[in-house]
């Protein structure tokens, strides 16, 4: 008994000794981590090698005294010691970094290239070199300093060449080896030259200007795309020919494609005139929604700006009202308000894969199409498969307490518009009872409404856009607190 009276106290003071162990260690270490983090932070590791390593020694030393228990005083002394050294690795990495910059830059582009994956050996020379250079520059060595950096700048450039080569060239020749051995310059003629002259070209502006490697490492990028394209267009060709397929099937083959980027984009593609007219189209949707993106980035920025005139306004009013005000409350209220709603429509955003439903905002409202919901043509039975898209609409209304939540229905423009108004409207009850009865959310709560095909989203003229239009929408409406 005695033992087990004694134990928690033991625990106890076993934990109060670690932690004014590792007090005593903070307290210790703190000038000599702030200079380490400092030192590492000017990179003194490359720069300044040789006073960052006899500060890492000493710093080793206080750490293996501590842990034997020798005398504080040693302690104290060699970290003095290790935060003096890596002091002076910071002042002369920051010195090398001004004298060795070029060859810094040149090193950085050989790393970027992978060279210390795709060329080891003079990677690890070069490093070899670099380091020589950084010791005896902290040495005062300038001409030795010079003459190892121009050492390290050939072997950096050598390193860089030969990655490139490996990574890009070589690949490249054996998807051109590959292409032959498959008779790709038979069946796709035009990219497969396209491909081997670019590799041509890339190798000569490598091998001819081996300081400026970007146009090269372009061409060679551009030589193993061609390469690969080659090859996709000479399967493609080859199972066109196999098939014995007319010319007019296969431009009605590559027609379909633009199609079905026409009805992403809501618009009817028409080809009685060839495909430019429906590109020229696309892309000028394309500029749009890029113009509509800019300008929803300045609207949200002017947003910001206003949100900080309020809090000054808020500020101002503290300053020439003092205390709490009804105009102050109001105000904060107003900000809380907002910065609630917003943070639960991003949780809510989060809940939903894009295939499964589209979270918009109008207003305070939330809006979720469940793009993934279907019905059997004219029926308006909620099917068990879609259990969990709805249960996540259930979580999604319990994001936001004492909210109303609205369930609308809507469908496309074929069919009577009484006969769409009435099946919009027993969809829409059918979710609305399926989340009430199935899911547990408060009858009272829930109301459901049908539009029929008053309200598109899309373009009827498509399939895709008539599919878009028959949809289930629930408005999640937030009760401002």
């Amino acid at each position: 008994m005695p033992t087990k009276n004694w134990l928690p106290f033991a625990i106890c003071f076993g934990v109060i000794a670690i932690a004014s162990a590792q007090d005593v260690r903070d307290a210790l270490f703190e000038q000599a981590d702030l200079a380490l983090e400092a030192a590492r932070a000017a990179n003194a590791e490359l720069l300044a090698p040789q006073s960052y390593d006899r500060g890492l020694d000493a710093y080793r030393d206080a750490e293996a005294d501590l842990e034997r228990g020798r005398s504080l005083e040693r302690i104290r002394n060699s970290l003095a010691t290790a935060a003096e050294r890596f002091s002076q690795a910071a002042e002369a990495a920051e010195l090398a970094s001004v004298t060795l910059a070029a060859l810094i830059k040149i090193r950085d582009d050989a790393s970027n290239a992978n060279a210390e994956t795709f060329a080891v050996e003079l990677w690890n020379e070069a490093e070899d070199t670099f380091d020589g250079a950084a010791r005896r520059l902290e040495a005062g060595d300038i001409p030795n300093t010079r003459e190892r950096a121009e050492e390290a700048e050939v072997l950096y450039r050598d390193a860089e060449l030969t990655a490139i080569k490996a990574q890009y060239l070589s690949q490249t020749r054996a998807l051109l080896a590959q292409a032959r051995q498959a008779n790709v310059p038979r069946y796709a003629p035009i990219t497969f030259e396209r491909a081997r002259a670019l590799l041509e070209q890339a190798e000569r502006e490598l091998n001819e200007n081996r300081y400026d490697t970007d146009l090269p490492r372009s061409l060679a990028q551009h030589a193993n795309y061609e390469a690969r394209h080659a090859l996709s267009l000479a399967e493609q060709v080859m199972a066109i020919r196999g098939e014995d397929i007319s010319e007019e099937d296969l431009i009605l083959s590559y027609e379909q494609p633009l199609e079905r980027v026409a009805a992403a984009a809501d618009l009817v593609a028409r080809f009685d005139t060839g495909v430019e007219p429906i590109v020229t189209q696309l892309v000028g949707f394309i500029d749009e929604l890029r113009e509509r993106s800019r300008q929803s980035e300045l609207n949200l920025e002017a947003m910001r700006v206003r949100v900080a005139d309020l809090e000054e306004e808020i500020r101002d009013l503290d300053e020439r009202l003092g205390g709490i005000t009804q105009e102050r409350v109001a105000l904060v209220q107003r900000l809380e308000a907002e910065a609630r709603i917003r943070e639960q429509f991003d949780t809510v955003t989060a809940m939903f894969t894009r295939d499964e439903a589209r979270v918009l905002r109008e207003g305070d409202d939330v809006v979720i199409r469940l793009v993934a919901l279907n019905f059997a043509s004219g029926e308006s039975r909620v099917q068990a498969e879609f259990r969990g898209l709805l249960d996540k609409i259930a979580r999604a209304a319990s994001v936001f307490p004492r909210s109303q939540i609205i369930v609308e229905g809507h469908t496309d423009s074929y069919g009577g518009d009484v006969s769409n108004l009435s099946l919009s409207r027993r969809r829409a009850e059918a979710v609305s009872e399926y989340l009430s009865s199935e899911l547990g959310v408060p009858a009272f709560r829930i109301s459901a409404v049908g539009y029929g095909e008053t309200r598109p989203i899309a373009n009827n003229e498509t399939g895709a856009g008539r599919a878009r239009n028959r949809r289930i929408d629930v408005r999640i409406e937030p009760q401002r607190e």
